[in-house]
């Protein structure tokens, strides 16, 4: 029997963290407390690394510059802590609580793109209608 690639290992490792983050954060810290390998940790921060990554791409441009300086700030904290694996174990929690920011990031910048465009509508809605203001432009004296 072959052992299983570590990358793959690594990314269901690190979806299930991730379903455990939050909800039981118990069985969260006994996942990774019971990684013992260095190299098992690595592989399990490179799968939250790249969760991390694709889903702060849909951020908004200012939210996604700051995860972007964040995700560099915790790859100096794996590198300080390469061969120490209670270093390591911090790290992922940190990796893990980054992505959990950036979901809510997300779900705020989706709730403000929806009101946007619940008051698009309605405004044209007016505006089609002739019961909006005839001009909204300045006048000048």
């Amino acid at each position: 029997m072959t052992s299983p690639d570590p990358l793959t290992e690594g990314a269901r490792r690190a979806d299930r963290f991730l379903s455990l983050l939050g909800t039981d954060d118990e069985a969260a810290t006994e996942l990774v407390d019971g990684l013992t390998d260095v190299r098992d940790l690595v592989f399990l921060g490179a799968g939250l690394t790249s969760v991390a990554r694709a889903e702060a791409r849909s951020l908004p441009p200012a939210q996604r510059a700051q995860a972007n300086t964040r995700q560099l700030r915790l790859g100096e904290f794996r590198d300080a802590h390469r061969s120490d694996p209670a270093g390591l174990r911090a790290w992922l929690r940190r990796a893990g609580e980054e992505i959990l920011l950036i979901r809510s990031q997300q779900a705020i910048a989706d709730r403000v793109d929806a009101a946007d465009q619940a008051w698009t509508e309605a405004r044209a809605a007016a505006e089609a209608s002739g019961t909006a203001a005839a001009s909204d432009a300045a006048t000048t004296t």
